[in-house]
């Protein structure tokens, strides 16, 4: 069975209280609750891990246990070369997801490291994102695009 890892950065942790104006009101564990079904709906196994700490993420990208990734790595997406490097060291295709849309945004966060080696970015879809995502990823596998 395909498992997909679903990488969460900084501050996501804080969905559903921090600025619910931008990120809505849904917690981070009810946005999982909903992804894991609609993972078992779609014949896929999922893993969750979301850290604030930079090197956390790397590590856990560098296990290799899973077999594609949705990734959110909050403002890493704009500071990290690190996570790119380990992204692109891991060699797993991933979706790059943002609650909000970055590029309508603060100047600095116009910066992404992730988006030109994600297969796609779906971005201002709030938590409905990470289940197009996952959607994706499961017709990505089903025509062969993996």
């Amino acid at each position: 069975m395909t498992t997909v890892l679903v990488l969460e950065g900084p501050n996501l942790n804080l969905l559903g209280s921090r600025e619910p104006e931008i990120y809505g009101r849904q917690t981070l564990d009810e946005v999982h609750a909903e992804l894991a079904s609609l993972a078992e709906t779609l014949g896929l196994q999922i893993a969750f891990f979301q850290s604030n700490h930079e090197g956390a993420l790397i590590d856990r990208l560098h296990a290799r246990d899973f077999d594609a990734a949705i990734v959110n790595a909050g403002g890493l997406t704009h500071t990290s070369v690190s996570l790119r490097d380990a992204l692109l060291g891991i060699s797993r295709p991933f979706i790059e997801v943002h609650l909000s849309d970055p590029s309508t945004r603060e100047a600095f966060r116009q910066v992404n490291f992730l988006r030109d080696i994600a297969i796609e970015s779906i971005v201002g879809k709030g938590p409905a994102g990470y289940a197009l995502a996952l959607q994706s990823i499961a017709g990505r596998l089903e025509d062969g695009r993996g």
